[in-house]
């Protein structure tokens, strides 16, 4: 029976750690995450966040511990395999070509969609690709920019348009990391109506410093502090838990 079937967890973190030096930036974690659900990694600024989601997502490899997907184990394996196997990404800095289109955008990251024979063979008979390009414009309201330098769209834009790669080539799970950084409150509405609408699709997994959104979006909540798992559960519990106030809201 596969991982679907049974209702096992989508993502499976165990005992996950590395060291830079002396430092532990991630130090035994484990935690994991179910399918089409919202999990939200909290923690303060060195906490461990970013580099765990490296460690997940292939930029880095472990020194112990697991990763597994749908139940396969892919520990340190390269993002490109990692992406084939499912998971997907976008970063913390925006990162994408200024002077494409964002419809070439869109196509070229749904070009993963296409059988290898394809490759070498001319745009236009990306038809799979094509037609992924112009669902991911609609569903993401960039439709009227589809013909506009990525350079040419506001920030809010820019952010939308990168879950939109990360959605590209349909994964099973879609990392998020600080997804609503430097957008204005009304851009932050939008994006977190999106990712509520994208998680009927596909599981998230995201880092987010908004605590108001954090405790709206979220079905589960972890907390990292100094490298570590401090709590972790349903939003309101985690909320309430006097080390997570001490830790990360600094008061009891």
């Amino acid at each position: 029976m596969t991982a679907h079937r049974n209702g096992a967890p989508v993502l499976e973190v165990k005992n996950l750690s590395i060291r830079f030096g002396g430092l532990r930036a991630v130090d035994d974690v484990s935690f994991t995450v179910e399918r089409q659900r919202i999990t939200t990694v909290i923690g303060p600024n060195g906490a461990g966040k970013s580099t765990l989601f490296n460690l997940v997502s292939g930029a880095l490899r472990p020194r112990d511990g697991q990763v597994l997907l749908e139940g396969v184990d892919l520990t340190g394996a390269p993002p490109h395999r990692l992406q084939r196997a499912g998971l997907a990404r976008s970063f913390q800095i925006t990162n994408l070509f200024p002077d494409l289109s964002v419809f070439e955008t869109l196509r070229l990251a749904s070009q993963i969609l296409e059988p290898p024979l394809r490759a070498w063979q001319p745009v236009r008979r990306s038809t799979i690709a094509i037609a992924r390009a112009g669902a991911l414009l609609e569903r993401f309201d960039l439709a009227a920019k589809a013909g506009h330098k990525v350079a040419a769209l506001s920030h809010g834009e820019q952010r939308r348009l990168e879950i939109a790669v990360a959605l590209a080539g349909e994964p099973k799970i879609l990392l998020l990391d600080e997804p609503t950084q430097g957008m204005s409150h009304g851009d932050t509405e939008e994006t977190a109506a999106l990712i509520r609408d994208l998680a009927a699709d596909v599981t998230v997994m995201l880092i987010e410093h908004d605590i108001g959104l954090v405790m709206s979006l979220s079905d589960h909540v972890v907390v990292m502090h100094q490298g570590r798992v401090l709590a972790e559960g349903p939003p309101a519990a985690v909320r309430a838990d006097p080390a997570v106030q001490t830790a990360y809201f600094g008061h009891a």
